[in-house]
């Protein structure tokens, strides 16, 4: 009933606002979206209580909907014999266990509705001007219209407050509003046999609430659909007509309440990751390691409550690794050999490495771009071209075979490591053909140029192997730790210097050119040693805060589960 229902969501508001869960997304470097797991939970048990007769109470003076049911089969048969239509399958009986109130009445929807398939139309129907043409695109993902001349029979177009659903690959209902259109096939038109007997409103969170069940009932196997005969047959639970109305002004007045709650905890989840962004950003702009100090201190006191969430730890990473870029995140040694050292020995391998193998992808020193921002002064900047030999393989892609020799693509190169996920090979011919440019040695850096820009990843495979196009190996031309350049360059302050320099609209990426005089910080040798295992350590801190939070909002997960239940039986 409704008091109780009320009580429910009152006592256990916490739990339906904190319960969440990340779900996969679109997005750069394989992006996660926050769903509010708990509002969903609470919606669908809305819906089920409202279709179950639990949500509001009946009122013994209703007319009884056995009442409804008698005249709607009346109207169906009164239009059968007038030939408006062919008589529906045989509607059959419901079973025992589709229990309802007494005053309701267990059927089927075909008892209730004439199904009405759209119209299926060849490609010269389909004009770009004439009455609109809704297909399903139009209800879920698209703004692109058909548009037709022809004249059809009244039931092939739908109006204002008609009753729809649609039926293949993306499922569900609809109380039409957008004026006068002609329906395509894959969607349904729900017409009521007795206009005054039953609610489309009512109909319409009926079929939201069984979807899933319809969907279930369907077949298919690259398109999920279900038949005409199937949904005339599916089970409808049919309640007093004043009671539908009480049913649909109370699932108003909840619905509202969810999307008030769920805007609230999307604000307040906003709001906070705002918040924490700003403090995080006066560690890095900290002017000296005294500032620093200060502003840690002012942040560590209020810890527990800034990094409650994942997007709040993967902020406070992004942070680490900006401070570990910029030479805040541990103290300078001055016992340690400068960076210019470090460069000239580079300098020397590079030159030594032209004039030895004449390799044409070896080119004189180019100076890197203006510095991006401050260093310490026994750091320095360098070009990535100074750093690196490119070793790319750039457009053009190997023919591909079951199995042989492993192939390394774009798609395993994560951001921090290599996923041999998914598996391509190519023949050992090809291998030997394609690998003309140089081989990766165990430590060099992968890096993706495009679809997704910006990965960079160690490489960790001794057996041989091959890289496919958008992929470059970062291979140095001396003595260097890699795992702190691969963390320079997941920093955020490396990846928006890319970021810059990267062209195109849907898809970004950088050309080999634009990415060479780029420039890249670099302390001395043993501050890299020291700046890496730093990191390290604060990053598995992160991820067992993170593993923390994880299995708190699985609990929420499963305390919101226990509720719906409880309040569903």
């Amino acid at each position: 009933m409704s008091q109780p229902l009320d009580r429910l969501l009152a006592d256990n508001l916490d739990i339906w606002t904190s319960a969440t869960q990340r779900k996969s997304g679109a997005g750069r470097g394989g992006g996660k979206r926050i769903s509010l797991y708990g509002i969903e939970r609470l919606r669908a048990l809305i819906l089920d209580l409202a279709v179950r007769g639990k949500l509001v109470p009946q009122d013994a003076g209703d007319e009884p909907a056995s009442e409804l049911l008698a005249r709607s089969a009346k109207a169906m048969n009164a239009s059968v014999l007038l030939d408006r239509f062919r008589a529906p399958t045989k509607i059959l009986p419901t079973k025992a266990s589709e229990a309802v109130p007494s005053n309701w009445v267990a059927t089927r929807l075909g008892a209730l509705v004439r199904v009405i398939n759209g119209r299926a139309y060849k490609k010269p129907e389909l004009l770009t001007a004439g009455t609109p043409v809704l297909r399903v695109g139009n209800l879920f993902t698209s703004n692109d219209w058909y548009y037709s001349d022809l004249d059809l029979e009244d039931d092939k177009y739908i109006d204002d407050g008609d009753l729809i659903y649609a039926w293949s690959a993306s499922f569900g209902p609809f109380i039409w509003s957008g004026g006068r259109v002609i329906y395509h096939y894959h969607i349904w038109k729900l017409e009521p046999f007795s206009e005054a007997d039953v609610s489309r409103e009512f109909l319409r969170l009926f079929l939201a609430h069984g979807t899933a069940a319809i969907k279930a009932s369907g077949h298919g196997i690259a398109m999920l659909h279900m038949t005409k005969e199937r949904m005339e047959q599916f089970p409808l639970p049919l309640p007093p007509l004043a009671e539908q109305r009480r049913i649909e002004a109370k699932v108003d007045a909840l619905m509202a309440l969810c999307d008030a709650l769920e805007r609230e905890s999307a604000g307040a989840m906003a709001a906070h990751q705002t918040l924490v962004e700003e403090l995080l950003a006066t560690l890095v702009n900290s002017a000296s390691p005294a500032d620093l100090a200060a502003n840690w201190a002012r942040l560590e006191t209020h810890f527990d409550t800034l990094f409650t969430t994942e997007a709040s730890i993967d902020a406070l990473k992004q942070t680490i690794l900006d401070l570990a870029v910029r030479g805040k995140l541990v103290e300078q040694d001055a016992r340690d050999a400068a960076a210019n050292e470090l460069l000239e020995s580079w300098r020397k391998a590079k030159g030594e490495a032209l004039r030895s193998a004449g390799d044409r992808r070896i080119k004189p020193s180019v100076d890197a771009k203006s510095p991006p921002f401050p260093l310490p002064s026994h750091w320095a900047f360098q070009s990535f071209e100074n750093v690196f030999l490119f070793i790319d393989y750039r457009g053009n892609t190997p023919p591909k075979t079951a199995d042989g020799v492993p192939l390394i693509t774009a798609k395993n190169i994560r951001m921090g490591h290599l996923d041999r996920e998914p598996r391509e090979f190519v023949s050992e011919a090809t291998f030997v053909k394609w690998m003309t440019r140089g081989f990766p040695n165990v430590g060099d850096l992968f890096f993706t140029t495009e679809a997704p820009l910006g990965n960079i990843c160690q490489n960790d495979i001794e057996e041989p192997f091959a890289i496919a196009q958008r992929v470059i190996c970062f291979q140095p031309y001396g003595a260097a730790n890699t795992r702190f350049l691969m963390l320079a360059i997941m920093s955020r302050s490396m990846q928006r210097i890319i970021d810059d320099q990267a062209t195109g609209m849907t898809a970004k990426g950088i050309k080999a050119s634009k990415l060479k005089p780029l420039p890249l910080p670099i302390p001395p040798l043993a501050e890299q040693q020291r700046i890496v295992a730093k990191v390290d350590a604060l990053m598995a801190l992160c991820d067992q805060l993170k593993s923390h939070l994880a299995d708190a909002a699985q609990t929420r997960c499963h305390l919101a589960d226990a509720i719906t239940e409880r309040a569903a039986a």
